[in-house]
């Protein structure tokens, strides 16, 4: 539901913007892209109620004569590859063409580049040198890239997945996650650890989607247009 009326708002928005202003094709417009937007904004992930949670379920899991054992409650949530070719002013999306260093004066859409600076990775339209990809390298600059990689490769989607550096979950370890809303989302419920990040915390478990184009602009960037998907708690095990 939420797709369809982003689609309609999306098209009275490209009417009202070439025939009219004020006009109430415009008003409808604007309560059309609010209503779009408005679920996904309510399921912003309340952090402070999650890490809680968090630590009150692993605290009971090490408190067992076993310890964790290779169990733990983790939060799973997603991180995409964003495609420019979402990025449009019909979508409501800053499309003013821009350059950074590393990009050889070849210019993308500017919330194309602060998506891709947040993801690590986006898609581009046309490919330089045989590269389909731009990654963000650090400060202001970007760089060309074959594919989207972490440090322990190039990621697989629906597979690949995220973690801060803890014990029990590093750099090449495969969990289980069985809940399901996992399964539901991304259709699969087993996890490599190829990949970290800055932002990630403690118990998180950030699952790689894919390529996709963005949700919506704003806060909706960083979500890929197939789901509403914001956060869901799972059980982890390591696989054995």
């Amino acid at each position: 539901m939420v797709r369809r009326l982003s689609f309609v708002a999306t098209a009275l928005w490209a009417v009202a913007r070439q025939r009219a202003t004020g006009t109430w094709l415009h008003r409808i417009a604007i309560a059309l892209a609010s209503l779009s937007i408005l679920p996904c904004l309510r399921a912003d992930i309340p952090w402070p109620e999650v890490v809680q949670r968090l630590a009150y379920e692993n605290e009971k899991l090490a408190r067992r004569s076993q310890g964790h054992n290779g169990e733990y409650f983790v939060v799973c949530t997603l991180y995409y590859t964003p495609k420019e070719s979402g990025f449009t002013f019909e979508r409501g999306f800053d499309a003013t063409p821009v350059s950074k260093p590393g990009l050889r004066g070849r210019t993308y859409p500017r919330d194309f580049l602060r998506s891709v600076k947040k993801e690590g990775f986006g898609r581009i339209a046309a490919p330089v040198n045989g590269r389909h990809y731009i990654r963000y390298i650090g400060g202001d600059s970007y760089g060309f890239a074959t594919a989207p990689t972490g440090p322990g490769g190039t990621l697989i989607a629906r597979f690949s997945a995220a973690a801060k550096p803890q014990a029990g979950l590093h750099r090449g370890t495969v969990l289980e996650t069985p809940a399901a809303e996992v399964k539901q989302v991304f259709d699969s419920t087993r996890w490599k650890i190829m990949d970290t990040g800055g932002g990630l915390r403690r118990w998180q478990i950030d699952c790689y989607f894919g390529e996709d184009e963005p949700l919506g602009p704003g806060k909706l960037m960083c979500r890929p247009r197939a789901t509403t998907f914001e956060y869901a708690y799972s059980e982890a095990r390591v696989a054995r």
